[in-house]
């Protein structure tokens, strides 16, 4: 892991390091104040790079950050922290962004989890509409923008109740057909992470890789349990718990638009942002029919104990029943 800056420390003359506020393994990121501009405070996203790369891969690695640094910074939405400023000083490369108060979306479901109880469905769906915003812009830039690291701690609610999605460590660009590379090399957070995701930078993601994040995202903030992960959902279909099943006060609308969302194949899901939304709040939702069939007694089993024994016993009815028919 680099060794991080300490606070004093000013890169380039302007941005004063005042401490840590994020840590990965290629690097930090850090509150500064930028001494050009009196009170403004801005966040330094670190990538250090790797020194065993041969160097021509590696002059290739920070052209293209510039250039990927050089696009973020033409990015302008109330939704995203906006990029200003790019640099690289020794093997290590800097963006600097507005730095964005307020507390993540994870820990406020922290807190509401230690109180015993759940993030509203009002609170939530009014995040995520922001955040549809968001991705929306991104996914109709040219050439389209994933984001491929949304998840609770990545989304930041001011003390406005402006969401900005933060963090562009694993930003990528859509060529026709196919992926580019990353800014920083990585598969985003198992937990929200689709399956086509997995293969890292040789596999193929579009603007559902990210309504998959956006789903379970939405999932885990509503029930205060993370989902099971793609690759065990595909290994053991049974162990994909209903959200209505640990938080039965989440409408049976929001439940099936989250399954969508969350289909293990890219095919399976909407096919865009905005169709995710209209899924969510929009007033004729149209959501395809294996996400809005009745409850299943395999279903039901996933109940709260309560509800759970009301389906099994309306179960051992109905088998009670075929079985004196059968004699």
């Amino acid at each position: 892991m680099p060794v991080p800056l300490k606070a004093g420390e000013v890169l380039r003359g302007r941005y004063k390091i005042n401490r840590i506020i994020g840590q990965g393994g290629m690097g930090s990121i850090y509150l500064a104040d930028d001494l050009r501009l009196e009170g403004r405070l801005c966040a330094l996203k670190e990538v250090e790079n790797d020194r065993s790369v041969p160097e021509d891969l590696l002059k290739e690695a920070r052209e293209q950050f510039f250039r990927e640094a050089t696009v973020l910074a033409r990015l302008d939405h109330p939704n995203l922290p906006k990029v200003s400023d790019y640099f690289s000083i020794g093997n290590r490369d800097y963006l600097v962004m507005d730095y964005v108060p307020g507390k993540d979306l994870r820990t406020m479901m922290m807190e509401a989890r230690q109180a015993n109880t759940f993030l509203t469905e009002n609170d939530v769906l009014t995040w995520a509409s922001q955040l549809a915003d968001a991705l929306t812009y991104l996914h109709s830039q040219d050439p389209p923008i994933l984001h491929r690291d949304i998840k609770p701690s990545n989304l930041k609610v001011t003390p406005s109740g402006l969401v900005k999605l933060v963090d562009f460590g694993l930003v990528k660009f859509l060529a026709p057909g196919e992926v580019t590379v990353t800014i920083l090399q990585g598969q985003g957070t198992a937990l929200y992470t689709p399956l086509e995701q997995y293969g890292g930078d040789g596999g193929h993601t579009d603007v559902r890789s990210d309504i998959y994040a956006f789903g379970a995202t939405l999932y885990h903030l509503l029930t205060n349990k993370a989902p099971a992960d793609a690759r065990e959902r595909f290994l053991n279909p049974d162990s994909f718990v209903l959200p209505r099943s640990i938080n039965p006060n989440i409408s049976p609308r929001t439940e099936r638009a989250i399954l969508w969302a969350m289909g293990l194949h890219p095919s399976e899901r909407p096919e865009s942002v905005e169709q995710f939304r209209q899924s969510l709040l929009g007033d004729h939702p149209t959501i395809p029919a294996p996400y809005n069939r009745q409850i299943t007694l395999r279903d039901a089993l996933r109940l709260p104990p309560e509800r759970s024994m009301a389906w099994v016993s309306l179960g051992l009815v109905l088998l009670s029943l075929v079985l004196t028919l059968l004699k």
